[in-house]
């Protein structure tokens, strides 16, 4: 039964003998009708605040699935990311050996280039040495020949322009011997 709080103030009872005091139900039913209008108010009131409150909370439950939603997805793309940038940084650390391979091979063939050239220039080195040493020698020999030949030329100049010792027999036989020397002598 649905009682209102007018229809307690409208409630009429019968009367009998020896019964209740009028006035005195009839200010219970009052005050009992106020606090149940107060009753009914505040219910409503707080029927209206649940309602607002569900509503709340329907738009939290809301948020927090969009929320879960927005994680899962950054979780989704922060793996993607992370899968992403290793898969690249295994590229990187794949290119940067190969690039350090070829590196290190151009440097291996140009060291052995070099170590050639080296090779090739000691040769030549050596080479040039044995034709200086061997140019020296000759001319040493061609020194010493032509200091000897000088040193026989100067004797023999010097034997040339030396005048004659003449042995006075030598002489005598020399000078009585040949006849334009005797007329000379006689003229």
């Amino acid at each position: 039964m649905n009682v209102t709080p007018l229809d307690l103030r409208n409630q009429q009872f019968r009367s009998v003998m020896r019964g209740f005091d009028r006035d005195e139900v009839l200010a219970f039913l009052a005050e009992a009708s106020d606090d149940y209008a107060a009753a009914l108010r505040e219910a409503d009131r707080l029927r209206q605040e649940v309602a607002r409150l569900e509503g709340v909370v329907n738009e939290h439950r809301e948020s927090e699935k969009h929320l879960r939603n927005t994680l899962l997805t950054v979780q989704r793309l922060a793996d993607e990311i992370r899968d992403n940038a290793h898969q690249q940084a295994a590229q990187i650390v794949k290119d940067a050996e190969s690039r350090a391979n070829l590196v290190l091979d151009k440097a291996h063939s140009r060291y052995e280039d070099v170590q050639r050239e080296i090779d090739a220039l000691r040769l030549k080195r050596r080479e040039v040495e044995n034709s200086v040493e061997s140019i020296i020698t000759t001319l040493r020999n061609t020194l010493e020949f032509v200091r000897e030949q000088d040193s026989r030329d100067r004797e023999e100049k010097v034997l040339i322009h030396r005048p004659r010792t003449i042995d006075i027999r030598e002489a005598s036989v020399w000078t009585h011997d040949r006849p334009e020397d005797k007329s000379a002598e006689r003229g």
